[in-house]
């Protein structure tokens, strides 16, 4: 990693005890009513700053794709997730999924710091299947928030969580298209990759020590 990220990752790991908020968006509390869960479905992807990173990240990696590949790569991290969040639900763990959460994003980062492929139908194929293994891992983190929760704040939960990352992964489609973001070599898409890489470096740091 470059020595110019590690300032960046210092000044990161000051507000690591924020993070443990970014997976209880209702103060802890499972959601026990419709609308609670319809609230805590909006707020996990937005206050959860790697989850937040990766989706701006995917968002930014999509926006290369040919056609609708970006679309169908962003479909399978969100129906990767779904499964990931009812295996969690139904109790069936993957295992370290803060820890395979962070990673994700940190690879992220680095993806969007490398060179774009110029050989697109291949990378598709790829961006694809790592979208849905993070999904997996994302899936299950999201679905904590409503452990114990009945059926109607679940559903409406996974329903908005759904669509709200819909939303921030097609804005950053658009952003990257309006922005010149589709080229690696661009400086706005070495700033973006560098901070996604920061995010995850420290994501990572701080699920290995909790």
């Amino acid at each position: 990693m470059p020595r110019r990220l590690l300032p960046a990752i210092a000044a990161l790991a000051t507000v690591l005890p924020v993070r443990g908020f970014a997976h209880h968006p209702m103060d802890g509390a499972v959601p026990a009513t419709a609308w609670e869960g319809i609230a805590s479905g909006i707020a996990h992807p937005v206050i959860g700053l790697d989850h937040l990173a990766f989706l701006l990240a995917a968002g930014t990696l999509a926006a290369t794709a040919p056609r609708l590949g970006g679309l169908w790569a962003l479909a399978a991290f969100l129906g990767a997730g779904l499964v990931g969040a009812l295996l969690h639900l139904a109790g069936a763990g993957l295992g370290p999924v803060e820890a395979a959460v962070a990673l994700s994003v940190l690879l992220a980062g680095m993806a969007l710091l490398a060179p774009v492929s110029r050989r697109r139908g291949k990378a598709l194929v790829w961006l694809a299947a790592a979208f849905g293994a993070a999904g997996l891992f994302h899936g299950q983190a999201y679905a904590e928030a409503v452990v114990g929760a009945g059926p109607v704040p679940v559903m409406a939960y996974l329903a908005t969580l759904v669509a709200v990352q819909v939303a921030i992964g097609l804005a950053a489609m658009a952003a990257a298209r309006r922005f010149g973001l589709l080229d690696g070599a661009t400086r706005h898409r070495r700033l973006a990759g560098m901070g996604v890489t920061v995010v995850g470096a420290v994501a990572l740091v701080a699920a290995v020590l909790a």
